[in-house]
Formats: structure tokens, sequence, C-alpha cells
């Protein structure tokens, strides 16, 4: 699999998603089978880049290449300033965001947004080309199939968007009016991917690995990109790729094994945020992980009161291992909690 120039691992990609894919996540996701990340949607407003927020999404110390950037606003001119900015500071690829449905990006004409402008979402997707191209950076272009259900138009800003020069296209089987609400359609995904020679990357409901074939079966895609489904089981990217490739499944991981996954996770995290910040973000990914788990729910009640890292993290190190001694595999019951507001793009 290769996005331009730069050859991956494999074609098990993590979706960008605000509030989740920040470096610490993305690097757990790489450690345990996925081939490429995405980061968090950065806005392309230039007042904002000193901001903490934007400041700690744009954190790539110490990730594994490639790194990739996704860009969001709805001015070509400032989206091509903000590709520039971020190749100066390390980007090896640029996203251009065309699938967020959240209200208060799509409000603003920004996201998925666009897609109901399509001489504006090209003239973006032209400028951002334009602006990576002497840098050999490529682009790419996630969106969704269309604004509403009597308007997917998926096809033709692929079709434009091969034209102007993106190298991989991804497309969530969703329109914008759907949000993340009923199930994903693979008919579109596989229409785009007949109508272009670029990799094309199906995203959308992939929640086991039977359903990540079956999606590869339906579309034709050249990868997968995997959200949801990733939080609080990371490593279902490692599931994925071991079933693809030899049609069996792996068996589920110890229950000390994905403690200390955990564990480090939250080490990693804590050095990103701080102790206030950190302890704070950190209960939705713990809240992932213990969901549906015996005892989760009073084990996350109680946690979510606690302010202090070394707290946090012993009570985490303690629940588990009390756990691994009637458990010693993880329960396939941990289920991930979808959370509307953030979600991919």
């Amino acid at each position: 699999m290769k996005i331009g120039h730069l050859s991956l691992p494999n074609a098990l990609f993590v979706a960008p998603m605000a509030g989740v894919t920040d470096r610490p996540f993305r690097q757990l996701c790489k450690r345990l089978g996925a081939g490429y990340a995405v980061s968090e949607m950065v806005t392309s407003r230039p007042d904002l880049r000193d901001s903490l927020k934007t400041s700690r999404r744009l954190n790539h110390d110490g990730e594994v290449e490639p790194i990739a950037v996704q860009i969001a606003g709805t001015e070509p001119a400032m989206l091509a300033e903000a590709a520039r900015y971020n190749i100066d500071r390390g980007a090896q690829v640029i996203d251009i965001n065309m699938g967020c449905p959240a209200k208060k990006v799509c409000n603003k004409w920004a996201g998925s947004a666009l897609m109901q402008d399509e001489p504006l979402a090209l003239s973006i997707i032209e400028a951002v080309v334009e602006a990576a191209a002497p840098h050999g950076v490529p682009v790419t272009l996630k969106m969704r199939t269309g604004w509403c259900d009597g308007e997917r138009n998926a096809v033709r800003i692929a079709r434009a968007a091969q034209a102007a020069g993106v190298a991989m296209i991804t497309v969530h089987g969703r329109t914008r009016d759907q949000g993340y609400r009923g199930d994903a359609e693979y008919d579109t995904i596989r229409a785009v991917k007949q109508a272009v020679s670029l990799p094309v990357v199906a995203n959308g409901d992939i929640t086991s690995p039977e359903k990540a074939r079956t999606v590869l079966q339906l579309t034709g895609a050249d990868a997968l990109m995997i959200g949801r489904a990733a939080q609080g089981r990371p490593w279902i990217f490692r599931e994925i790729g071991h079933f693809l490739a030899t049609g069996e499944h792996l068996p589920a991981p110890a229950t000390t094994q994905v403690r200390d996954w955990l564990l480090e996770h939250l080490e990693d995290h804590y050095s990103l945020y701080g102790e206030r910040a950190g302890v704070r973000t950190a209960r939705k990914h713990i809240g992932w992980a213990v969901h549906g788990l015996p005892g989760g729910a009073t084990f996350r009640a109680r946690m979510n009161v606690l302010e202090r890292i070394a707290e946090q993290a012993r009570a985490v190190h303690d629940y588990l291992s009390d756990l691994a001694d009637t458990c010693p595999h993880w329960p396939q019951a941990g289920a991930t909690i979808a959370n509307e507001e953030r979600q991919a793009a």
C-alpha cells in the first residue's frame, strides 16, 4: 500500500477522530497493528495555531512515520497556507477534511458541508495540492457519500480530486445528514473505486475481522479505515490483519497484556497533557476499555472522581489485575462507546 511515494506497512488505517486520535492514541494503534494514522482535525486559521489545543494536536514527537495531518477550513488560500505550515513542521501527508458532520464544523461550511459547494471544494483541493507539490508531499481527501440521501456526489468529487492531483481518497459510507446514525452503505464507495484509478479507502462500521473482509469484497477498496471500533479495543487492527492474512482469528489477548497496553498508553497520554488535563482526558479512554466488563460501571464511576495521575494509574492497574484473576483472557463483551460529538471526519 502506498500514498504517493510513501510505502505503508499495511492497509489498515486509524480514522482521524477529534478528541481521540491524539499522538498517544495513534502510537498505540500503530503498535497494535495499524499501518497508518491521521491526526485529529486541525483548523486552518492562523490565529488559532498557538492555542494549547492546536499545539497538542500538532504534536508528533517520536511518532512512527509517516506523519499525516488533517486540515479543515473553507478558504482555499488559508488551507494552502495551513498545508505549508504543517509541512514545515514535519507533515509527510496532508489530508483535507470534507467528511466531518459535526454541526460546529458544518455551520461554518467546513467539513462535509463543502460537499454542497463543489466549485469551492475543488478550489480547496487544487490550492492544497499546489501548496504541497513543491515539497513532494502527497495530499489526500476524506469525504462522505454526499450531503444528503438525495445528493450523493462522492463520485463527481472523487473524479475532480483525482484530476487535481489528490493521491488517495477515503469515503465514509454515510451522508452528512446521517451523522453516525443508521448503517453505513458501501455501494457508493464501490462506485468511487470504479470511477478513479488512485487508492480508495473504505470507512464506516468496520467492527470485526469478518466485517472487514466483507467490506473489502463489497467495495474493492485498497484499504480500510477504522474509527469508533478502535476505542477501547485498539488491538482490532492486528486482529483484522491476522484474519485477512490467514482466515483465522487471533486468540483474545491476556487481560494482563491489555492492562499493560493501557498503562503504557496512559503514561504517554499524561506526558502530553500534564496532570490536570491528562487525568480528565484519559477518563474517556479508560471508560471505553472497561465498558461492558465485570464491575466496569462501578469502577468507572469511582475512577472518574480521581484527580491525580498516580491515583488514576493505580486504580486501572488494580482493577485489571483483579479482573485477570477471574478472566485470564480479555472478555469479548468489551464494547465501543459511540459519541457523535467526538467522532471522525
